[in-house]
């Protein structure tokens, strides 16, 4: 971290697939490494199999982070918001306004995709609670950010979670992303590490050879696998 707390920024890198941007970011985090007091969270589902190297390399616990994207309607691929594991909702109210949507639109949405939410909570988990934050260092890691909608719902979630469950610290873990993006976030999160930040940034994908979509089964199967 520079002196103001923003990481300055890297050269511009590649990466074969999540793995192996999983375990470049785990070199930075290493000053976590054997801590009884940190907990890796993958957003689910592109930042699962990079987590699962983060956890692995920190010898941490691992589990699953659900952020749903809030679409506009009628034009879902445009976001208005985000709805956290929690019930937290972030909204991009600039979107609001000037598309004109209503309160009961926003509803709508936001009960569907918290239907969804639920779903894949317990298909992922099969059952078992989500692992308790209170006290410990929560490492937020995800494939990489763009707009941040999804990572700063992630962040709000876990600092308005019940009250005694919030975590000490939020680390916001990624390898790629935009500087402007990077620079929100660090000022939300206590501590942000991003691999690189390509000055032309333009997605995510740019700096995957691999760059598939991560299957509900593969989520499944990485949070099986043990990281300790």
């Amino acid at each position: 971290m520079t002196p103001n707390g923003f990481p300055p920024h890297t050269a511009s890198r590649t990466f074969r697939d999540r793995r192996e941007a999983g375990r470049a970011l785990a070199e930075q985090l290493i000053h976590y490494r054997d801590r009884d007091d940190v907990l890796v969270f993958g957003l689910a589902r592109g930042g699962v199999p990079v987590a699962w190297e983060v956890a692995a390399a920190l010898r941490a616990p691992l589990d699953v982070f659900l952020v749903r994207k809030l679409g506009v309607p009628r034009w879902s691929e445009l976001a208005m918001g985000a709805l956290a594991s929690g019930g937290c909702v972030v909204m991009n109210d600039d979107v609001v306004a000037s598309l004109g949507i209503t309160d009961e639109q926003v509803r709508e949405v936001i009960d569907s995709e918290a239907a969804e939410l639920a779903r894949r909570e317990n298909a992922y988990r099969g059952g078992r609670p989500p692992a308790d934050p209170a006290g410990k260092v929560a490492i937020l890691v995800d494939d990489g950010i763009a707009t941040g909608a999804s990572m700063l719902a992630a962040v709000r979630a876990l600092r308005a979670g019940r009250p005694g469950a919030a975590p000490t610290s939020i680390v916001v873990a990624v390898p790629v992303g935009p500087p402007s993006t990077c620079h929100v976030l660090a000022l939300e999160a206590d501590d942000l590490v991003c691999v690189t930040m390509p000055p032309g940034f333009e997605a995510v994908g740019q700096v995957y050879a691999d760059f598939h979509q991560v299957s509900d089964d593969e989520v499944r199967e990485t949070l099986a696998s043990p990281t300790r």
